[in-house]
């Protein structure tokens, strides 16, 4: 009956059944390798973890099966991104032990590691090959042993926090121009820190209570070395002196005494060579340090209230740095302040990378570190930041601060907690989720829209006030069930050094744009417009892909599509389309958007015009819930 059955069945059979017995032939104890992309080395490093210490958070109970689900983790601590472990956070757990040999060497798009205030002991781990780490917090455990060499090969370093162990050796020279946050103190770390461009800009704070430390940080200078003595060369034959006659007693007495005096006149001499070099030392690093101040004190700008931050700035006024408060009853703080506080990434963006930063006192600040500014001078940067700083609206991130050198540009942010309009609304779908309802959105959309009017009123002389607005740049305050929104990231436009940089910004993707590199007052609206059709279907904006297979390089080509062929419900997020009551405000503000979306810039509203026709749709809808109420 076999002789009956197709070969080419039989093949698939035996291909088949080898399959099926070289996925089940391994161990029982390891996990399958599942479909949404489990890597078996990044689960087993995190298991050596587990099972060679103690901690009060029961690991053992709670890092089970796989670590990552596509974006989401279920083990504490774990984060995730494209099924790969991404973070591993395990503050104040204590967790006890040493970790093992080749920490986490298989985690390679680890970006952040935090282990602080646990009672880990044992040798740092090297981190080797590790290069997408950017966040190193090791900070208060029980750490011996010298800083791992390999840390100044981590290419996106931007935070290292190692005070509080018992390290020692010395400072490595860590120049990485991404470092931003850096803090050794409170160690057993002895020698010159190393005068990188990088960390010269570091305060004391930053190496504090390591006695063995010296260099202008510390404001301790450091001994001269001792001087190389090399022995004379050995005489060749042919320059060996005849046999001497041998002295009398009176002359070998009188090159003894000779030899002492000039023993003792050397010996005497040699405190003040010593004290000679420490004053000039000494006087040089005071003359620098009076420089610095002076030039903090000369600048140009008539701050409201100013702290003077660290800066060797040398005779160079463009990197004088000063730090402003635009709110004077704002909690002032400086930027040992800053660099001493507990820090974690929120996001990276077009313009840079933003952290939230945790103060001493408790105070909470989201700060911005600018990319692609380096070439902004002094005068362009302080002007722009001090229009911006003065802008106070409740839909606007208030700017409490800035910082500037000319390797670096920070911006200090008011802290908004509950995260941004992007993830509210595409964040994971599965049980549990708390869908955003139409109430909220409209009122999302109201609140952008009165924070875009605002800019567009006070900025009215620059081409593009926004240029950045995305829902990602919109970030969301819960205040009971109601949600309030404000905008972040505008203004930079006129600070890229070079203006091809737009396509990088929301406003690079306007048709005006794409198509003649134009820029205009108008382009805020379109970006306005697609979020509006964000939050009113809940795609994410770019290529579209419906049903059909055929893709849309715009979410707005594709709801032109598909409202040309007929104004259904089809275009609207599941998680509102059961809304009858709000169905036909939903589709005017689609048609709203596709008007700011218009192709010719000078065919789209005024943002004035679309703010009240917002607020009229918002109240109608109002209405329509009070009537079905009564």
């Amino acid at each position: 009956m076999s002789s009956n059955i197709p070969r080419f069945i039989r093949d698939a059979a035996v291909l088949c059944l080898l399959m099926f017995l070289a996925v089940f032939q391994q161990p029982c104890s390891l996990a399958p390798v599942d479909v949404d992309g489990l890597y078996p080395g990044e689960r087993s490093d995190l298991l050596k973890l587990r099972d060679s210490s103690n901690s009060s958070s029961n690991l053992h109970r709670r890092w089970t099966g796989p670590p990552c689900i596509g974006d989401e983790s279920r083990w504490v601590g774990v984060g995730c991104s494209n099924s790969h472990v991404v973070q591993l956070v395990l503050d104040g757990i204590q967790l006890r032990g040493s970790l093992p040999e080749n920490f986490l060497q298989s985690v390679t798009f680890l970006t952040r590691l935090s282990l602080q205030n646990n009672s880990i002991s044992g040798a740092l781990p090297a981190l080797s090959g590790l290069l997408h780490l950017e966040d190193v917090s090791l900070s208060q455990n029980g750490f011996s042993g010298s800083i791992p060499s390999e840390y100044v090969k981590l290419p996106k370093l931007t935070k290292l926090e190692l005070q509080g162990n018992v390290l020692t050796g010395g400072v490595l020279p860590f120049n990485q121009q991404t470092l931003v946050f850096f803090n050794v103190s409170s160690n057993h770390l002895a020698g010159p820190i190393p005068d990188t461009q990088v960390l010269r800009y570091f305060p004391k704070s930053s190496f504090d209570h390591n006695p063995g430390l010296c260099g202008i940080p510390v404001g301790l200078p450091c001994p001269a070395p001792p001087p190389i003595i090399t022995p004379p060369p050995p005489p060749s034959p042919s320059t060996v002196s005849p046999p001497q006659p041998i002295p009398t007693p009176k002359r070998e007495r009188s090159h003894r005494v000779r030899n002492i005096v000039l023993i003792a006149a050397s010996a005497a001499l040699v405190p003040f060579f010593i004290m000679a070099f420490f004053l000039c030392y000494y006087k040089k690093a005071v003359r620098k340090n009076e420089e610095t101040k002076e030039q903090h004190a000369g600048g140009s700008v008539d701050f409201t209230q100013t702290r003077t931050l660290h800066s060797h700035s040398g005779d160079d006024p463009e990197r004088v740095v000063e730090l402003e408060f635009f709110d004077k009853e704002a909690v002032v703080f400086d930027l040992d302040d800053l660099l001493r506080a507990s820090a974690e990434i929120l996001g990276k963006g077009n313009l840079g990378t933003t952290y939230k930063a945790v103060l001493e006192l408790g105070s909470v600040v989201s700060v911005k570190r600018l990319m692609n500014m380096n070439g902004l001078s002094k005068k362009e940067f302080v002007q722009q930041m001090q229009l911006l700083g003065n802008l106070k609206h409740e839909n606007l991130m208030e700017i409490i601060s800035f910082y500037y050198s000319k390797e670096e540009k920070l911006v200090i942010y008011e802290f908004v907690p509950d995260g941004n309009l992007f993830d509210l609304l595409h964040g994971f779908r599965g049980g549990g989720r708390v869908p955003l309802d139409w109430a909220a959105r409209i009122s999302i959309i109201k609140d952008i829209a009165k924070g875009l009017n605002f800019l567009h009123q006070f900025l009215s002389s620059q081409r593009v006030p926004h240029a950045n607005l995305k829902s990602s740049n919109v970030l969301i305050h819960r205040d009971g069930p109601n949600y309030r929104a404000k905008l972040i990231d505008f203004g930079f436009w006129p600070l890229l050094p070079n203006r091809k940089l737009s396509e990088v910004l929301s406003v690079g993707k306007t048709p005006e744009f794409l198509q003649l590199k134009k820029m205009t007052h108008k382009a805020d609206i379109y970006c306005f417009g697609i979020v509006i059709l964000e939050i009113v279907t809940g795609k994410i904006p770019g290529k579209i892909s419906p049903a059909n297979d055929e893709t849309f390089d715009d979410l707005s080509d594709w709801v032109r599509m598909v409202v040309n062929n007929d104004w259904s419900t089809e275009i609207l997020d599941t998680e509102i389309s059961g809304d009858k009551d709000g169905q036909d405000e939903m589709l005017k503000l689609t048609e709203i958007a596709l008007e700011c979306t218009d192709e010719m810039a000078e065919k789209r509203p005024k943002i004035g015009e679309v703010l009240r026709r917002i607020e009229e749709i918002e109240q109608r809808n109002a209405n329509v819930r009070m009537g079905r109420a009564s």
